[in-house]
């Protein structure tokens, strides 16, 4: 075993091992925070595989950007988990059929020819002068113009979503009302109360 094969070995256990930390773990925040270690050690495994500008954009875009805004919709939304728990063991079996459902599917991939090394080999050594931000950028607006274009529209609908959760009014929330604040008037402003005078004992 190479220097390179110890690495992908160790990233790869490393992803596995954080992706199950996500759904396994009770408390959103570090669900969220092992997201993030599983963003990191993926966009190792494609440096491995010469994938520069993927590796960085996942870092900067899904690490330094999604991720803190998810953290913080977590946090502003309060959930809370003992309601989410209320129904578990009602759809357990129905989620135990879907996740056994797509194991099987990924293990029919994984185990097939698709992903061997005669069809997947790993990528030759390219030249200096090579980009591949250039070569990606290429077969986006050409060959897979229409899925990029799908995408964008799906990320629009996204924040518009996120925007829309987050601007909900509660009724046990105290809000302002601009409008009043600038219609009052300055008898509205002081009430003098008359009162009895008290002496304390």
């Amino acid at each position: 075993m190479n220097f390179q094969d110890f690495i992908f070995y160790f990233f790869s256990t490393v992803l596995i091992a954080s992706a199950l930390g996500v759904i396994t773990v009770r408390n959103p925040v570090y669900s969220a925070l092992l997201l993030v270690l599983a963003f990191v050690t993926c966009a190792g495994i494609w440096l491995l595989l010469e994938a520069e500008f993927l590796a960085i954009t996942l870092v900067l875009v899904y690490v330094g950007a999604v991720m803190v805004l998810f953290l913080f919709v977590v946090m502003m939304l309060d959930i809370n988990l003992e309601k989410l728990k209320e129904g578990f063991w009602k759809w357990f079996p129905l989620g135990g059929l879907v996740a056994l459902v797509m194991v099987v599917e990924i293990a029919m991939i994984m185990f097939g020819q698709h992903f061997s090394l005669e069809e997947m080999p790993a990528p030759e050594p390219k030249a200096a002068d090579y980009s591949n931000t250039k070569e990606l950028g290429r077969l986006l607006y050409t060959e897979y113009v229409y899925a990029f274009e799908l995408a964008a529209v799906l990320l629009l609908v996204a924040m518009i979503a996120a925007i829309a959760l987050t601007l909900r009014h509660r009724e046990d929330k105290k809000t302002l009302d601009i409008a009043k604040q600038v219609n009052v008037k300055k008898t509205e402003r002081l009430r003098i109360v008359s009162m009895q005078a008290e002496r304390k004992k």
